[in-house]
């Protein structure tokens, strides 16, 4: 884990702050936005850049741990946020619906570290990564439209578009490049320095995505202070909860601490940058579900850290 991962929420942080303060200036107020897109564009691009097609024959390689981590992230996972925000969001539509994007899609980057850091079986949770990334794109618009589709809330063309064009474009070019630099052998060289670029960059061009973001709207944290608070509590819910849901699952299942690790980071961790992507796009005139979005990572960052010390906690007690 290098020093940009290890400190995500904190570089998270200084953007928000940064963004705020640098968007006092006029200048970059008017400009800011326009480089939002292409920021989260490029982030994208590197987190396919690290998938290929094959891995996803390696996502059923488990079938135990994949049917389990379907199971919590695709059926449970989205009706107990819902829930949650039935509960504690119900006034606050825009919110809600930034909270439901983002705990319906499962982390495709930031899990891993976290699994690492807490000794889990790393091999499986990368397996596992394509499996999450491909049933998110194709569910989350149908969660959208079974939970949020009464209300008007959104524009249901606008939301496909948005993931055709933030999603399944850069996922596609990303496959593009690895193709042509594994295969022409003029490029083969360059290939492990060019993805790899990519892959170490992410966190820097969400971190600009977000300067962009607040320095253009820093108005709306704000003056929406209270998101924060308002999101804490569904969030710690979903959190602990599913913690000791995954928990008892794998004692009943009989897995092994490694596997155990790697089922709670893929299943507590979630999916933001993507969640991010579509919803600047999908959601314009409802800057709160953005915001929502935002606000999500530094809340979970900090609890990921807690629950993968937690785990080594337990891991070393088993062997006392």
């Amino acid at each position: 884990m290098n020093v940009l991962e290890k400190f995500q929420s904190i570089i998270i942080l200084v953007a928000i702050i940064f963004g705020l303060v640098f968007g006092q200036l006029t200048i970059i107020n008017n400009s800011a936005g326009y480089f939002i897109i292409p920021f989260l564009f490029l982030m994208l691009f590197g987190i396919f850049g690290s998938i290929s097609l094959k891995d996803f024959k390696k996502s059923f390689s488990n079938f135990k741990f994949a049917k389990v981590t379907i199971l919590m992230n695709f059926i449970w996972t989205p009706l107990f946020a819902y829930i949650l925000g039935a509960i504690f969001l119900n006034q606050h539509i825009d919110i809600w619906i930034g909270f439901i994007m983002l705990m319906v899609t499962p982390c495709t980057d930031w899990y891993l570290i976290f699994t690492d850091i807490a000794k889990g079986n790393l091999p499986l949770s990368t397996s596992i990564l394509p499996l999450n990334l491909i049933l998110q794109l194709i569910l989350l618009p149908i969660y959208l439209l079974l939970f949020f589709g009464v209300f008007g809330s959104f524009d249901y063309g606008i939301l496909l578009e948005s993931i055709l064009l933030m999603v399944f474009l850069p996922f596609i070019l990303a496959q593009i490049a690895r193709y042509l630099f594994t295969n022409m052998k003029s490029l083969n060289s360059f290939k492990d320095n060019f993805f790899s670029f990519f892959e170490s960059s992410q966190i820097i061009f969400l971190s600009l995505a977000i300067f962009c973001m607040f320095a253009s709207n820093g108005y709306l944290l704000v003056n929406n202070l209270w998101v924060i608070l308002l999101l804490l509590i569904p969030m710690f819910l979903f959190f602990i909860l599913n913690f000791f849901i995954g928990r008892l699952l794998t004692n009943k299942l009989n897995f092994c601490y490694a596997d155990s690790v790697s089922l709670s980071m893929t299943t507590l961790a979630r999916n933001s940058p993507i969640a991010l992507a579509i919803a600047v796009i999908a959601f314009p005139n409802q800057p709160l579900v953005a915001l929502a979005l935002v606000i999500g990572p530094l809340i979970e960052l900090p609890v990921l850290a807690i629950i993968s010390q937690v785990l080594l906690f337990i891991k070393r007690k088993n062997f006392l």
